[in-house]
């Protein structure tokens, strides 16, 4: 459950119509690349020889660290008279480090515009860049961790782990409770380096740690570069928004560049999801309307306790009025 998956039925082609509750244009291909926090909708075209047909999923993974590297299986059984195989054949499935085949199908999916309920923002208010990087961080006492050299794995959005704080960030915002986090969560990086370099110095491993969050006015358009970092070691970060949508308008592989990558940006039909994949030594960028915000990096359970790093977005209006408001979106 923590890891990208490709998946895949021997023999078939599957075409995707939908992710994230969404409609899709139709993407038909022999696998799929799905990550936690993701859904999508596949059809399944059973126009093959009446036979048992495998079915497999294993993970896709590129970072530091051991991973589960068997592969799953059930089977597709046709109905009518025939002997089946006793052992039938296994898909193929991309290697567990095919960088090139998780990206190409992210990059190929596409939304139907006429079925999204917004428009893909253009004139975009807000402009925020964060790096995601796996850091580490002492190990606590009476802890057995496995990170380098026996610290605990983190991570780190703009330099800042995520600390969990006793009362719900937005219930704090909406009563007014003091203490519980603090504004400022940066927009742009706070130290600037070739973020997916080979070798990277190791003071850049430990991240602050905090509850910040960035204050976005209500119906900003805003658009998100996430930046993945080489610091400890690269990875797939897989990006959450909880119960909102946005527009996946760009992916690449090194360091984003404004002035080259967001010119090829997909602002005729890009998928309208809510989970997107940052691509190792790579990165992703969203656009979206600011009704509600809350991205998340999920927590690994191979990191120890799960340190992960939040980041919420807050909005100067009423949370109950903009959650009925905008309760179509998210149905």
């Amino acid at each position: 459950m923590n890891l990208i998956l490709f998946f895949a039925v021997s023999q078939h082609n599957l075409t995707v119509v939908g992710a994230d509750g969404m409609y899709t244009k139709q993407l038909t291909r022999d696998f799929i690349c799905i990550s936690p926090g993701q859904a999508m909708d596949v059809l399944l075209h059973a126009n093959q020889e009446p036979n048992h047909y495998y079915l497999a999923a294993r993970a896709y993974s590129t970072g530091v660290g051991a991973f589960d590297n068997t592969t799953t299986t059930a089977r597709v059984e046709y109905n009518g008279n025939y002997t089946p195989p006793s052992s039938p054949s296994l898909p193929s499935l991309p290697d567990f480090n095919d960088t090139q085949a998780a990206l190409g199908f992210i990059r190929s999916l596409r939304s139907s515009p006429q079925r999204c309920p917004v428009p893909v923002p253009i004139n975009i208010t807000t402009q925020i860049v964060t790096t995601i990087s796996v850091n580490t961080l002492p190990c606590p006492n009476g802890r057995t961790c496995e990170g380098v050299n026996g610290t605990i794995f983190a991570a780190s959005m703009n330099n800042i782990s995520f600390q969990t704080p006793n009362i719900d960030i937005l219930k704090a915002y909406y009563y007014h409770i003091n203490g519980v986090y603090e504004t400022g969560f940066p927009r742009f990086p706070p130290f600037l380096f070739n973020f997916t370099a080979d070798v990277l110095p190791l003071t850049l491993s430990i991240p602050k740690e905090g509850t910040k969050v960035n204050v976005l006015n209500y119906g900003a358009t805003v658009e998100i570069v996430y930046q993945g970092t080489n610091v400890v070691g690269a990875i797939d970060h897989p990006i959450h928004l909880h119960g909102f949508s946005f527009y996946a308008v760009g992916y690449g592989l090194g360091n984003f560049n404004r002035s080259r990558d967001s010119m090829n940006f997909n602002l005729v039909d890009p998928p309208f999801v809510n989970t997107v994949i940052v691509p190792f030594n790579g990165w992703a960028a969203i656009r979206s309307l600011v009704y509600a915000l809350s991205s998340r990096t999920p927590p690994n359970m191979g990191h120890g306790d799960g340190v992960h790093c939040e980041e919420w977005k807050v909005f100067k209006s009423n949370i109950a009025s903009a959650a009925a408001r905008y309760a179509p979106i998210v149905e």
